[in-house]
């Protein structure tokens, strides 16, 4: 037997039919469409139906991909080191400004210094902290879950990544653990199952390849279906070491190489970052500059997978040393300045435009952060093991 459809409630002559009333909700902002679970069981049955969720979704982004004049993207961020054992407060900002829209208290306890956020898909952000605890939250619906702990035998050195699964309509986290120089373990979590599953080594292209670059504190960029480290590997008889991207497939839960751009592999070059650029893969390299201070070079993969298609985009230069904490998808590179004398805490944060190059001298943020790509959206509503709040 088929999946018994939500009773449509009866309505009344010159009232709408109920399919016309859910087309309509599936537009409507998240908050307006959560009023309408407290109408009946009928409406609280279709609203968190997956059909429905997954329309809201499209709806949003197919609004926000055909409203080009408005600035529809935001961000969030929160504090890495958590202070004093308290709650993290994220903050919701206007992704081309970091303009504070609103500020939003973290509904579980991590107890520990150091927290991050992994990734951000489709308004669902994943959480990870020093004792490898991780969670999802949704908190436009104010749900959350806390996942199962890992199926692997022994963490450490680990580095993750968060990523969406359209094929499944899914979601999945993947957690590398690196024991040693060049021995991994990989294992992948599936919100549709919540578990973990052991992927091995065999995904890998090669055995001799150390993800030592934890793309730190950038989270690791989901672009065409992958998530992208940057790693070193071992090649030839001399033993030779090499940078390249390593490239994890969420559909075949395999890796795949892909070469740096030409020019972006020198002994100028602090460290390397990857991020989501306009929908691309971009790569920014921290390098020397000739003049006192740093600068920060960004290349753009025009076309995913075709070494040829690396184009370098910006030169941003700086007279001091900035360190990289964001790189927006519209563009927008936030630096901490660091040991500045005229701060009393010893750095500043500054947001920079990379086309126009123009500073934005008070971005509203007072702490190393970590930040994350944010939109509003239903997604968890119908999760299993979901704490609502």
């Amino acid at each position: 037997m088929g999946e018994a459809r939500p009773q449509q409630p009866i309505l009344r002559q010159g009232y709408l039919p109920y399919d016309i009333v859910l087309n309509i909700l599936a537009r409507l902002p998240v908050k307006s469409v959560i009023r309408f679970r407290c109408i009946s069981k009928s409406y609280n049955s279709s609203i968190t139906n997956p059909n429905f969720i997954s329309t809201h979704l499209k709806n949003i982004k197919d609004s926000h991909d055909n409203d080009n004049e408005n600035d529809n993207g935001f961000v969030i961020h929160m504090p890495s080191d958590n202070i004093g054992f308290q709650r993290p407060v994220c903050t919701v900002a206007l992704d081309r400004t970091f303009d504070r829209i609103s500020e939003l208290g973290i509904p579980f306890d991590f107890h520990y210094i150091y927290t991050q956020i992994v990734g951000s898909c489709n308004g669902l952000l994943c959480f990870a902290n020093s004792a490898n605890v991780v969670y999802l939250w949704n908190p436009s619906i104010r749900m959350f879950k806390r996942l199962p702990d890992t199926c692997l035998g022994q963490l450490k050195g680990v580095t993750l990544g968060f990523s969406y699964h359209p094929e499944n309509n899914d979601y999945k986290v993947v957690r590398i653990s690196c024991l040693s120089l060049f021995t991994h373990e990989i294992e992948v979590y599936t919100l549709s199952s919540d578990s973990w599953r052991s992927v091995g080594t065999t995904s890998l292209t090669a055995t001799n390849v150390m993800f030592y670059d934890k793309n730190h504190p950038l989270p690791i960029p989901l672009v065409n279906g992958a998530l992208h480290w940057v790693s070193n590997a071992v090649e030839g008889e001399e033993n030779h070491w090499s940078r390249m991207i390593m490239a994890f497939d969420v559909n075949s839960e395999r890796f795949r190489e892909l070469a740096l751009p030409d020019g972006s592999v020198d002994e100028n070059t602090f460290q390397r970052f990857l991020a989501l650029f306009k929908g691309k893969l971009a790569l920014l390299a921290w390098e020397h500059r000739e003049q006192p201070g740093t600068q920060y070079s960004i290349w753009m993969m025009k076309e995913y997978g075709v070494i040829e298609s690396w184009n370098k985009l910006f030169v941003v230069p700086f007279e001091r040393v900035a360190h990289c904490i964001a790189f927006t998808e519209y563009g927008s590179l936030l630096v901490c300045y660091i040991n500045d004398q005229a701060e009393v805490q010893g750095f500043k944060f500054v947001l920079v435009d990379t086309e126009t190059l123009h500073e934005k001298k008070d971005p509203d943020i007072q702490h190393y952060s970590s930040v994350a790509t944010f939109m509003e959206s239903l997604v968890l509503f119908d999760g299993a093991n979901v704490v609502s709040y």
